[in-house]
Parts: C-alpha cells; sequence; structure tokens
C-alpha cells in the first residue's frame, strides 16, 4: 500500500533505528525510500569557502545523506537522496505532496514526560500539517520497535476525523494480518458533578461503544479476523499509553485535525499527548480539509 516512503533525515542521535525501522517497511511494500535533508534557511549558514559562498547546512546535508544512503545500500533497499532548502516542516510536507508520496516516517524527540517535548518541533507540526499519512517514531530507549506490526491499536471517539484515521490504518492491518485493538475512552473529568451525569455517563458509554463498533465492522470488511473491543473509562490519553503496554501493542493510529494557515494544533489534544509519549510508532491520518 505504500510505494514511496519519505524519510527527512539528519542524521542526528536515535535517527539511524528509525532508518532501520523504515527500511523494514520498505521491504515490506516493496517501496522507495526518499531521504530527505532540509536544509534550515531560518538559520545563518551561509559562510565563505576559499574564496566562494557555501552554505554549509548544504554541504552538512550532502554528508548525512550520504550516510544514510550506505546504510540503506547494506539493507538492499531502493531509495533516491535529495537536499533542499527551506523551513523544514512546511519544506516537508509539501515535498510530499508535491512528489505523491505515500507515507512520511519522522523520528521525534517527545519525551516521556509530556512537558519535556518541544512544543512547536518540526514533527508536531509536520503531523498538523501533512495530508500524507505520518508514522511518528520517538528516538528513546523505551521505543518499542517491532515490525511487521502484529497489534496495532485504533483509538476512536467516533468523530469523522478517526473515522477517517481508522479506514487508512486499518487497511494497513489488514495488510499485515494484524490483530486489530479498537480503544474509545469515556472521558468521565467530562462529566459535571450534578445528576444529569449517571446520564450523560450512559450516553458517553453507548457512544463510545458504537464507535468502537464501527471500526470492527470497517476492519472486518477489509477482512481483519481479529479485534479486540477496548471501551474504558478515563483521561484519553493516559488510557491510550495503558492500553499500548498492557495489550503488547507494535503500532497505534489515530487521526488529527491540525488546518494549514494557522502555528498552534490544540495543546493537549490525545494525537499530540499520544505522539509525545507512546513508546511504539505512531500513525496520525489528518481529516481532509
Amino acid at each position: 500500500m505504500y510505494e514511496n516512503i519519505l524519510l527527512p533525515f539528519d542524521g542526528s542521535e536515535g535517527a539511524a533505528e528509525v532508518l532501520h525501522h523504515a527500511s523494514e517497511i520498505a521491504h515490506w511494500a516493496d517501496a522507495t525510500i526518499q531521504i530527505l535533508y532540509v536544509a534550515d534557511t531560518t538559520r545563518d549558514s551561509v559562510t565563505v569557502v576559499e574564496g566562494q559562498t557555501v552554505d554549509a547546512l548544504v554541504q552538512q546535508g550532502e554528508d548525512v545523506v550520504e550516510v544514510a544512503a550506505k546504510t540503506l545500500d547494506t539493507l538492499a533497499v531502493s531509495y533516491d537522496t535529495d537536499v533542499v532548502q527551506g523551513n523544514p516542516a512546511p519544506t516537508i510536507v509539501e515535498y510530499a505532496e508535491r512528489y505523491d508520496l505515500d507515507l512520511v516516517v519522522m523520528p521525534t524527540h517527545g519525551r516521556e514526560g509530556v512537558s519535556r517535548y518541544l512544543i512547536g518541533s518540526v514533527s508536531e507540526k509536520v503531523v498538523r500539517l501533512s495530508s500524507v499519512p505520518v508514522l511518528t517514531v520517538r528516538m528513546q530507549p523505551d521505543e518499542q520497535l517491532t515490525f511487521p506490526y502484529e497489534n496495532v491499536l485504533i483509538p476512536t471517539d467516533g468523530s469523522d476525523a478517526a473515522t477517517h484515521a481508522a479506514e487508512h490504518v486499518v487497511e494497513l492491518a489488514a495488510s499485515l494480518d494484524a490483530t486489530v485493538h479498537v480503544l474509545s475512552v469515556v472521558d468521565d473529568s467530562a462529566l459535571g458533578p450534578d445528576v444529569r451525569s449517571t446520564v450523560s455517563g450512559k450516553e458517553s458509554e453507548g457512544a463510545a461503544t458504537d464507535a468502537v463498533e464501527a471500526v470492527v465492522s470497517e476492519a472486518e470488511t477489509h477482512g481483519v479476523t481479529n479485534t479486540v473491543r477496548h471501551i474504558e473509562h478515563g483521561a484519553p490519553a493516559e488510557v491510550i499509553l495503558d492500553c499500548i503496554e498492557s495489550n503488547d501493542i507494535h503500532a497505534a493510529g489515530m487521526g488529527t485535525t491540525g488546518r494549514r494557515g494557522t502555528d498552534r494544533i490544540l495543546l493537549g489534544s490525545v494525537a499530540e499527548k499520544t505522539v509525545r509519549s507512546a513508546p511504539v510508532p505512531v500513525m496520525t491520518v489528518r481529516e481532509p480539509e
């Protein structure tokens, strides 16, 4: 289902693990990896070498992609390389769309402690803006990289964004013959303390059940034979992390509602927290505008 995979690559610590994970996906899909280094033009990188003006970051980029290319040579993965100049996040998004790429694999420096995450990072912006599905992989010691994915988690709240994302993630899971875990969380914190809470709670649980059943039905339509239903109560992001850890989940997939023309995502959103903190790769699929 993927023919061309974009891997923005900067050669930083942990990036090699992301490169290897992307290569496993490429092997499985018989896909080509497009290694991209973006020389950040928002930084002052222009210098003069032996009388000639040289962009030091462009030269650095050439060196970085050469190292990545050598690794992919040893892994026998088809690839291309490119070094471009620009503002990294929008450049990555525009590149993926211009060349009709199927998937963006993004390393992210998200930390276990959510407060340690760099708000406004390149990965966060790409997740928010990209119309192409994005697979984020945290470059942290607790990250669990297993492929093929045998257990895939799809959190859903029944929204249009979640439904759109589920269609893509279900297709991936079906291609991998993976077990699909479908989770909907009843956020008890959203319920008031008065007598209406009991009614609201029942309505919320009913809505969660409906959301799960819709995704399970979608999965069965795609030929997925193993599905597991999860209806849980609590703070959604925390419940998602608990579900990942307690069910040996190898990857999660969910929707985002980011829009172009804005420099902010809803801070504290469930998708954002999951990308920051999940110890497994997270596929995010943006709802069409």
